[in-house]
């Protein structure tokens, strides 16, 4: 039940730039070596915001996910999956709605952020008002319990931990709930019974949180206890009933740090990027053009690297020799801003060199990438529909 599972997705916009490599793909080149992950194109979230213009949507989720490839996504170690491939998140989606209170939808601090940042678009639908549970939705579907998300969304993480709650309260106490779970206790022999009931006893008690997570690894190494027992148990563990959906853990990500040409956040809004997949000439022309600190209108002057938005490049790529280099060369005018620009152009080439490498070889085999794609949506399909199962069965829809 309690499985070290990764859930992460993104909007296809299409090519990604350096912003998405650092502020996104380095982390789950990360995470791909230590968790169970499941990485995923939100195509459906991307109708929320742009539902007008659905004729971009498959490209770029084809050259979105060449990006991944190319980064060193492995999908020996990650399942790569489309999210309108899996109709089970909309299942979901649908059947959570019926218990959500539509005071949480409109509390969620992005709802009239966006619609402001968002002003020339018609945001009054369900869909976006609806946004946040569909992306609940996509994290429960597979009991994922690490979320990787920046600080802004946070939110919406415990969002989706208050669904779960909500959601194990109303349907988690199935007829004879307790009869049930003291009959699961049993089957775990008379020590492991015996340490399950002091733990709980000491967290319900006392509020022992080493206690709770004692007794939950107790569960985890019970190799002869069924599912529906071992969720079962989880639940009766604090007090509650039994655990059918589970609450996310945030994996807080640090923001990136890179920066557009222009030192605003790279955006392709604000036409300042570099592409994972820029030509040589185009990277260094962009680097080459960049703005610096406008006191430097001649050679001669001096200047303040804290003015320049190259310096801040230099944070992102180059050590501490170079960057004292940059700052006393840049002060006494000893070096011109071209100079300055050099290395962090061949930082970035190199950088890009062996991604673009890589993305030719995924862009002249499309069939590939499009069956890597079809096996991930294969895998992630087999375990939401478990989790429909469940949530079928407790909400009264499983016919027989």
């Amino acid at each position: 039940m309690f499985v070290d599972r990764v859930l992460s997705g993104m909007r296809p916009t299409g090519a990604l730039h350096l912003g998405h490599y650092h502020g996104v793909l380095k982390n789950w080149l990360k995470l791909q070596q230590e968790f169970e992950c499941f990485f995923f194109v939100a195509d459906w979230h991307a109708l929320t915001t742009h539902f007008d213009t659905p004729d971009i949507i498959e490209q770029n989720t084809w050259d979105m996910v060449i990006d991944w490839l190319a980064a060193g996504v492995d999908p020996s170690q990650a399942t790569l999956f489309i999210q309108s491939r899996v109709p089970q998140h909309a299942e979901l989606h649908l059947l959570l709605s019926m218990i959500t209170p539509l005071g949480w939808l409109e509390r969620v601090p992005t709802y009239k952020d966006q619609q402001e940042k968002l002003s020339d678009k018609d945001l009054s639908t369900y869909g976006f008002l609806g946004y946040p549970l569909l992306q609940s939705a996509d994290i429960l579907i597979y009991r994922a319990n690490r979320v990787p998300v920046g600080e802004d969304q946070v939110p919406h993480i415990e969002f989706t931990r208050e669904i779960a709650r909500r959601f194990n309260h109303v349907y988690g106490r199935e007829p004879g709930f307790e009869q049930k779970a003291e009959a699961a206790i049993k089957k775990l022999g008379s020590k492991r019974a015996k340490l399950y009931r002091e733990f709980r006893t000491r967290f319900l008690e006392q509020g022992d949180a080493g206690a709770l997570e004692a007794a939950r690894a107790l569960l985890e190494k019970a190799q002869n206890l069924a599912l529906g027992d071992r969720e079962r148990l989880f639940g009766f563990l604090e007090g509650g009933g039994k655990v059918i959906l589970t609450e996310p853990q945030t994996l807080l990500t640090a923001a990136s740090k890179m920066p557009g040409l222009d030192g605003q956040k790279m955006s392709k809004s604000y036409n300042n990027t570099v592409s994972l997949r820029d030509s040589d000439d185009s990277v260094a022309d962009k680097i080459r053009t960049m703005p610096t600190d406008p006191a430097r209108v001649r050679r001669t002057d001096p200047g303040d690297p804290a003015k320049c938005p190259v310096w801040q490049l230099h944070q992102v790529y180059s050590d501490d020799q170079r960057r004292e280099w940059v700052q006393q060369g840049c002060r006494s005018a000893g070096i011109g801003c071209l100079e300055c620009k050099r290395p962090v152009i061949d930082s970035v080439l190199a950088e890009l060199k062996p991604i673009r490498e890589r993305a030719q070889r995924y862009q002249e085999d499309p069939t590939f990438v499009k069956s890597i794609i079809a096996d991930g949506c294969e895998k992630a399909r087999k375990l939401a529909e478990e989790t429909m199962r469940d949530v079928r069965e407790v909400m009264g829809l499983n016919y027989r």
